[in-house]
Order: structure tokens, then C-alpha cells, then sequence
């Protein structure tokens, strides 16, 4: 019988280690990656039949990259392994394109519950956070506290990278894109938000689960 392909997305790599081990017996680990934007590039060259994926990863958190990763592995299932339950982040996961949504601190056996209902084709929500995330799923209720109803894709990339504390060059690198356009970016960001400083920003990226505190 072959094995699920699965690829991991995590920056603790202690984390990644332990997870391999939990899984590869009953599941093929076809590679692991540390940031969002390795993910984007590993994904469609490795064609996993299921991604695991954290909700904050460096260059590129989970939600934006579970978006794109729907356009370039339409076909793989998404879960996520992640820390935080906060009903906002989790629903913002379910609305990127998740499958299932696990905590870090569940057991193995719920995460391989987990990963054998998407592969199915059904959603998996740990029974931590059903009651809370069920309802406004099911109502497709906007979440005032979140950054990604307000800003386009590449404003939430750029505010993401400036509040990682990236310079504008690095930022402009890292996107492919000139520095006058990380500028102007930045100044559209600062204004939507009606934040002026990096420091705002910053601390905006981190209450909106774009960054780690």
C-alpha cells in the first residue's frame, strides 16, 4: 500500500524532528522546509498529497502561503500544526484553504486523526476549539481583528517582512520587487492602518498573527 506524501513547514527544527518520528509509520515525510516562501518553492516540486503547516513561519506566515499554495498544489490538503487557538487565527486558516486545524499541544494520535480526515476529503478542527471557531465559519462572519479582510497580499508580505525587522532593500530582495516599491507599499500600509511608526507596525503584524511575538 503506498504511503501519503506529506511535507512539513515549521521553523523548530526539534519540533520537525519529533513530528518525522511520530509520522513515518504510517506516512511518507517527503521533506520539511522552515520559512513560508521555502514552502512555496518545495510544494510544487515535491507534489505532497498533504501539507503540515505553522501559522507563524518566518518571510511568510501559513495563511498567505496557504493562499498561494492553493493556486500552485490546488490538489494537497492543508493542515495546521500550530500554537495558537485563537478563534480569529484559526478561522482565518480554514478561510486560506485548511483542512483541518491541530494544536501543538494535542496528542499524536489527534494529529493523525487529523491528517487521515483530510486526506479523505473532510475537515478536522481539534474539539479544543470547535465550539469556537465552528460558528463563525459556518456564517462566514468578517473578523474585525484581522489583518488580512484590510490588506491586499503583498501589503501583508511587506508588513510581515518590515516587522521581522528586514531593511527595505532586503525586503525589495526577498519579493523581487524595486525599493521604491517596498516604499510606496509601506506608505499605503501606514495610512490604510493609520499607523506611522515601524514599532506600530510591528506591534500590529504581532496582534494579527502575521509575526511571532
Amino acid at each position: 500500500m503506498t504511503k501519503s506524501r506529506i511535507l512539513v513547514a515549521d521553523d523548530h527544527t526539534l519540533f520537525v524532528e519529533a513530528l518525522q518520528k511520530v509520522l513515518e509509520p504510517e506516512f511518507e515525510i517527503v521533506g520539511s522546509v522552515a520559512d513560508g516562501r521555502a514552502l512555496l518553492d518545495a510544494a510544487p516540486r515535491l507534489q505532497p498529497d498533504m501539507i503540515l503547516l505553522d501559522l507563524s513561519m518566518p518571510l511568510l506566515n501559513g495563511i498567505d502561503a496557504a493562499q498561494q499554495l492553493r493556486r500552485v498544489v490546488p490538489d494537497a490538503k492543508l493542515v495546521f500544526l500550530s500554537m495558537h487557538g485563537d478563534p480569529t487565527y484559526v478561522t482565518e486558516a480554514f478561510r486560506a484553504g485548511a483542512s483541518g486545524y491541530v494544536l501543538k499541544r494535542a496528542k499524536a494520535s489527534e494529529l493523525i486523526q487529523a491528517i487521515r480526515t483530510a486526506l479523505r476529503g473532510q475537515t478536522y478542527i481539534s474539539p479544543l476549539l470547535a465550539k469556537d471557531v465552528l460558528d463563525p465559519l459556518l456564517h462566514q462572519r468578517s473578523s474585525p481583528a484581522s489583518a488580512h479582510s484590510s490588506l491586499t497580499l503583498r501589503q501583508r508580505e511587506v508588513l510581515q517582512l518590515v516587522a521581522e525587522g528586514r531593511s527595505l532593500k532586503e525586503i525589495a530582495s526577498i519579493l523581487c520587487v524595486s525599493v521604491k516599491t517596498v516604499e510606496f507599499h509601506k506608505t499605503r500600509i501606514s495610512k490604510q492602518l493609520g499607523l506611522h511608526t515601524t514599532a506600530d507596525l510591528t506591534k500590529y503584524a504581532v496582534s494579527h498573527g502575521l509575526v511571532s511575538s
